[in-house]
């Protein structure tokens, strides 16, 4: 069958070829993650409903929760353009320097209340001084022996000594997010490259750090440029993948872009699924805006959200977060613990 017959095709039958072909140890290639973000709205159940038999292999039910906390906001240098913490953002947002040592322990203390398994760690930044450098340092292990919380650290660009200190320090992950891919990257940001983000994200494997990178849909990129980035995930074999759906925020210069239905937020977590079926894909930022009432169909394809707020904008109550997994026959997992591998479905 020619690619032009194949995106032409809409038997239930070929997501489901898709997926035996992951499940027996095989991959997806770019022409059927095109197929995929071109499929029709007729094909969505049943690309999703292969898509969760890959999600269940490596993940069963269990859904992963994560606590983000801003621990320094806005003063950023950098001009990415989705962002309401850099320079060329005129968002109205709060803007402090970093946090002290007690109020993280307290967003600590509410992240385990909630029943997260990651709490994230993050500052606006080029990248960390050393004195952020060794703040992160110093609180990691004791948040880890209070609350048994893992730790993703979100700092910015850094460099294979800061990457190793971190390591040392008892952090668990660096989150350091593609955006996209690199034909595109410059539409996005000018004051550093897609190379640098790169380079950070190998000087964190070296370091021994596990990865945590993902990207953003909805910036007017192209498919192919999804797809690049997907694919360059997997060639880094990042752990950790969120995926955001641009919140276009007032003062931003994406704060007209709003080209994203529920339906496309659907097919671009399947997508990145059967582009990294081991990985843990994680619904992020704009979820509550783009998903809507479509939220929970996207824990067939994921097994990860964000509880509570983002670093600017705010998220659904928690507890409407616990009622959606419940209702979904989820359950979620915390600590260290990871779901025993199911049985193909």
């Amino acid at each position: 069958m020619s690619l032009a017959e194949a995106s032409r095709d809409t038997t239930p039958g070929r997501w489901h070829a898709l997926a035996d072909r992951v499940l027996a140890g095989g991959s997806i290639d770019r022409d059927d993650a095109r197929a995929i973000l071109e499929s029709s709205d007729v094909e969505l159940l049943d690309l999703l409903a292969a898509a969760y038999r890959v999600r269940h292999r490596h993940f069963g039910t269990t859904v992963q929760l994560f606590f983000l906390m801003n621990a320094k906001s806005g003063l950023c240098p950098e001009d990415c353009s989705y962002c309401s913490q850099s320079k060329v953002s005129d968002a109205e947002i709060p803007r402090y320097n970093l946090l002290s040592a007690p109020k993280l322990m307290e967003a600590a203390k509410l992240a385990s209340e909630r029943q997260s398994k990651t709490f994230c760690i993050v500052i606006s930044a080029r990248g960390p001084t050393q004195r952020e450098i060794d703040f992160v340092c110093e609180i990691t292990p004791r948040i880890k022996q209070e609350y048994g919380l893992n730790i993703c650290a979100c700092l910015g660009l850094l460099t294979p000594e800061q990457a190793r200190q971190l390591a040392a320090a008892g952090v668990d992950k660096v989150n350091h997010n593609l955006n996209t891919g690199e034909r595109y990257y410059g539409e996005v940001c000018t004051t550093h490259t897609y190379a640098d983000r790169v380079a950070t994200l190998a000087a964190c494997r070296s370091a021994g750090l596990q990865l945590c990178s993902g990207g953003i849909m909805g910036m007017g990129e192209r498919h192919d440029d999804l797809i690049d980035m997907a694919f360059e995930l997997r060639a880094l074999e990042v752990e950790s993948i969120p995926l955001n759906f641009l919140n276009s925020i007032d003062g931003t210069p994406l704060e007209h872009v709003n080209r994203l239905t529920p339906r496309d937020c659907l097919r671009g977590l399947a997508m990145m699924r059967l582009v990294n079926p081991t990985a843990e894909i994680r619904i992020a930022g704009g979820r509550e805006l783009h998903l809507g009432s479509l939220q929970a169909l996207g824990l067939y394809a994921a097994n990860s959200m964000f509880v509570g707020d983002y670093l600017t904008t705010k998220g659904q109550l928690p507890e409407a977060d616990y009622r959606m997994i419940e209702d979904l026959g989820f359950t979620i997992t915390r600590g260290s613990e990871a779901a025993e591998p199911s049985p193909a479905i």
